[in-house]
């Protein structure tokens, strides 16, 4: 019988993240240990310690992971000559992939692991997101469908309003998926009638 071909490093890393990711959403953080993930992806602590160096490189890794899948979302978005269109794809670009990894969703936003605090690199690392929301908000200062309040101020009052829809979603407090897409809808319809 033919020995299984081991997993590449790219793929062991991503198991290891999203093993951390869930143990940390389903069981809280004192689930969250080097030999668990190990464990929940069939390999050895040594191989945690290998790519993570220890489990608070692991906690940033799997923060900055959770970045990189947004940041690839938000590349996925379409850039067409409607400013407007293109920032409701950022919306939709933000809600699939919070959706798609909520397990590491609390750790991007929330504070799970007290003892994590970003530092100036990681803080450097993640700033192209907020950074591609500001620039699509300019982009509808820009072309005149919005008003011209400052397109930070804009991206801090979309991105406040998909935090917390997303959240909520998250936790099933917005009903069925055509429920939480009726309250996304009027949500976003309100904001932008008011910037209008």
């Amino acid at each position: 019988m033919p020995r299984p071909r081991k997993r590449d490093y790219e793929t062991l890393r991503r198991e290891l993240i999203d093993a951390g990711g869930r143990l940390l959403a389903e069981e809280g953080p004192a689930a969250l240990s080097t030999r668990r993930v190990a464990q929940a992806t069939g390999t050895s602590t040594t191989a945690v310690y290998s790519l993570f160096g220890d489990k608070a490189g692991l906690v940033r890794e799997m923060f900055l992971e959770g970045f990189e899948r947004l940041t690839a979302a938000f590349a996925a978005v379409p850039r067409t000559g409607d400013a407007v269109a293109d920032l409701l794809g950022l919306g939709d670009a933000y809600r699939a992939n919070a959706r798609a990894n909520p397990h590491l969703y609390e750790l991007m936003f929330g504070r799970p692991v007290p003892e994590f605090q970003p530092d100036a690199e990681v803080a450097e690392r993640i700033q192209p997101t907020f950074d591609a929301l500001v620039e699509a908000c300019a982009r509808c200062v820009a072309s005149g469908d919005f008003a011209d309040i400052g397109a930070y101020a804009i991206a801090v009052q979309l991105n406040a309003m998909a935090h917390g829809l997303s959240s909520l979603e998250l936790r099933g407090a917005l009903g069925s998926e055509a429920e939480a897409d009726a309250h996304w809808k009027r949500a976003f319809d309100s904001l932008f009638k008011g910037l209008a």
